[in-house]
This record gives C-alpha cells, structure tokens and sequence, in this order.
C-alpha cells in the first residue's frame, strides 16, 4: 500500500498514473483529472454549503470558483510536492512543464481523481479538504466580490452596451513563466485600457478593472446608481 496525499492508497497503480502527464504516454492522467475536477467542485461547493448557511447561490458560486481556480490549485500542487513527483517527456521537461500552473492544476485534480478511485468520497473528502482549510478560512463569509470582468460586463449590460472586446497583445516569457498582457475596449465612447498578469486569466482581469474604474470615473453618477440599477437603468 502506497500513503501520498493524505490518502494510503489500496490500488498504487492509481497514484502512478494520477502524476503521469500524458507527454510521458499511456497511460497518464487525463482521465483521473477528468473525474477529480468534478469531485472537487462537489466537496468544495459542500463544504461552502456548509460553512455558509445564510449565503445566496451567487456567494457561493464566487467563492468556489475562487478556490478552485486553476491558480489555486497550483500553488496547493506546490506546497503538495507533485511538481516534483511528477513524470513528463523530456520535451515537456526541458521546457518547465513541472512549474507550469496548468500542469500543477490538471495534475492535483488528477490526484483527487486517483484518491475518489481508490477510497470513494468519505475517503477523498476526509483527504483533500484540509488542503483548501486555509482558502475557506480566509474568505469573507458569503461577502465574495465578483470578479472584474464579471462587474465590468454587469456596469455594460445596465447601459445596454457592447459586451467588452480582449486582445491579448502581448506573451513573452519561458512557457514555465509567461507573462501576459491584455487590451480591453469598452464603453461609449470606446476606450481601451491595457492589463497585465502571469497568465491570460489575470491579464484580462487587471484589464478589465482598469477599464471599469476609468469608465465609473467618467460616469460617476451612473456608475454609482448602476450597482442596484435594473439593466433599463
């Protein structure tokens, strides 16, 4: 029997496979993190359930997808060690896959997937919940704010405008360590803003919060009636 995770494992082969990445061929762990992604948005969205009773749906489904965000579940990968446990080709090696938040993610719900497998959800639950222990503990109960693009697209549609356009303008970086930025155009007039971030998710979003706060500067008045306001306001 194999321990990893919090979890000893009756089935080792499942552990092995979880931490193969699929440029180290069959089998690999596209299938376990297939199944781990949903597990985890189940044990999540349960214990945010619990832990907040009086939170409406939309709190709820912020902070989830705050937790398990692909930037969240790297850096839970981290502190886990599976970059280090993991098995790639030499290609995907050479060039940093083992630092890459994407691989970390996909790989940590792998793992999720493997431990369900291997001891169902009571085991799974009793294992990888106290990885998100210090994110549920952090949070603002029920009080998540949405996410810039989400309040910059809300300020839109309250105006009956255009939905904001992104362009990514700029990738620079090792793949291990890219860099991002992003240009955002809205508003009427259009204006454009630039953002940028260590990932295309995070330059969008820094985009788009400097375009909401330029354009709630040059609407004050609407701006401030548009966080109660129908979408005729």
């Amino acid at each position: 029997m194999t321990a990893g995770f919090g979890h000893r494992f009756a089935d080792p082969a499942l552990l092995e496979t979880a931490l193969r990445h699929r440029s180290a061929g069959a089998p690999h762990n596209e299938r376990l993190e297939f199944l781990g992604d949903a597990v985890l948005a189940l044990l999540v969205a349960e214990a945010l359930h619990a832990r907040w009773p009086q939170a409406d749906e939309g709190a709820l489904t912020r902070a989830r997808s705050q937790l398990v965000r692909e930037s969240h579940l790297a850096a839970l990968a981290r502190g886990l060690g599976i970059g280090e446990r993991l098995v790639m080709g030499p290609g995907e090696m050479k060039s940093g896959g083992r630092h890459r938040d994407s691989i970390l993610a996909d790989a940590l719900e792998a793992v999720v997937g493997a431990i369900y497998s291997d001891g169902g959800l009571d085991a799974c639950r009793a294992a990888v919940l106290p990885w998100f222990e210090d994110g549920l503990a952090a949070m603002p109960t029920g009080k998540v704010e949405k996410d810039p693009k989400t309040r910059l697209q809300e300020w839109l549609q309250a105006r009956q405008w255009a939905r904001p356009e992104y362009e990514l303008v700029e990738a620079r970086g090792p793949e291990h360590a890219r860099h991002f930025r992003v240009r955002a155009r809205a508003g009427e007039p259009v204006l454009v803003l630039e953002g940028e971030g260590q990932s295309l998710r995070a330059a969008e979003q820094a985009a788009a919060e400097a375009l909401l706060v330029a354009l709630e500067a040059r609407h004050p008045r609407r701006g401030r009636a548009a966080a109660g306001a129908s979408p005729t306001a």
